[in-house]
């Protein structure tokens, strides 16, 4: 069965307490999520990273303070999180081989992963049975990535590690 992990924005900001938009107790899931991450490169399996980088004036802080900006400290993933091996891909036209990456970072601009159009390319080249899907925050870009994996037709299955609410 061949299997893809999803670690939803686990970044800086959200992670811990001193970042823009912190999820309370998402610091004591790093060490769990670096291992689902590790995990997934020791079993050959895709690792989707996905990684909010907003730019200074994004619609999105209408909603929301701003966080995970571009370039700051507060976009970056903490450290334990990142594979050797990984590659950065932009929310806009790309064409970059992902043959021996171990961990892809999906950029994005808004709450759903899938409004950067290359994720939908990934899947197909995927091709695989099942998704598992962890990460912050819960109730917003987790719950996106996983019912637009469903509304296409993948198998997801939760990760067990996922926490929500802003403080």
């Amino acid at each position: 069965m061949k299997t893809v992990f999803f670690d939803i924005d686990t970044q800086i900001d959200f992670v811990y307490p001193a970042g823009a938009l912190y999820v309370p107790g998402a610091e004591h899931l790093i060490d769990k999520i670096a291992s689902l991450n590790r995990h997934a490169a020791k079993t050959g399996a895709p690792l989707v990273s996905t990684m909010d980088a907003h730019r200074e004036n994004d619609e999105e802080f209408r909603n929301w303070p701003a966080h995970c900006v571009a370039g700051t400290v507060g976009q970056q993933k903490p450290a334990a999180t990142l594979l050797p091996t990984r590659l950065v891909i932009p929310p806009s036209d790309w064409a970059e081989r992902i043959d021996g990456c171990e961990q892809l970072i999906l950029e994005k601009r808004h709450l759903d992963c899938f409004t950067n159009p290359n994720l939908e390319g990934l899947l197909m080249a995927f091709d695989a049975d099942r998704y598992i899907v962890y990460g912050v925050v819960t109730e917003i870009c987790v719950k996106l990535a996983a019912f637009g994996l469903l509304d296409r037709g993948k198998h997801v299955q939760r990760g067990g590690i996922a926490v929500g609410v802003f403080a």
